[in-house]
């Protein structure tokens, strides 16, 4: 059976990054996207990860454009949205397919573990997954939850 650490992903800007290297760390996986109405939960995100990074919190965005064609741009484009339009400082990697059968693993492990009412699929844009310390995937949050809104169950997995 595959772990979560068992699997790796293209970083933004083309390294290959095993998901073994947060070990330990609380993960918040989220499938992003620069033109969405949701897209200022960057910024949320961002803040968790400043806030709680000392104790061990990490999110990784995965950039997706499968809903409403909403991240049609490059890497270069990508990421001037996120750190110059957001500061997001937190690991981004490539653009990835969530649904169908060019699934990114990362993302077919999160929904087979979490599936949620969509049986399996993600809904839109900023779906995120809250993974433990284990590598167990504990919660999955809906696109219209805003980060802050995370952040007592981000507690609760840290063990602060």
């Amino acid at each position: 059976m595959t772990t979560f650490y068992q699997l790796t992903a293209i970083s933004l800007g083309g390294q290959l990054i095993s998901m073994a290297d947060y070990a330990g760390k609380v993960v918040v996986v989220v499938n992003t996207a620069s033109l969405c109405g949701f897209t200022p939960q960057y910024a949320g995100l961002e803040a968790l990860n400043k806030k709680y990074a000392p104790q061990g919190l990490v999110v990784l965005g995965f950039p997706c454009n499968q809903f409403g064609k909403q991240e049609p741009g490059g890497a270069d484009e990508i990421a001037q949205t996120c750190h110059i339009n957001y500061g997001v400082s937190f690991p981004m990697f490539e653009k990835v397919e969530v649904n169908g059968a060019a699934a990114h693993p990362v993302f077919r492990y999160l929904k087979n573990e979490l599936p949620g009412v969509l049986g399996g699929r993600i809904k839109w844009n900023f779906t995120k997954f809250l993974i433990g310390r284990d590598g167990k995937p504990l919660k999955r949050f809906a696109p219209f939850t805003p980060p802050e809104k995370m952040e007592s169950v981000i507690l609760a997995a840290l063990k602060i």
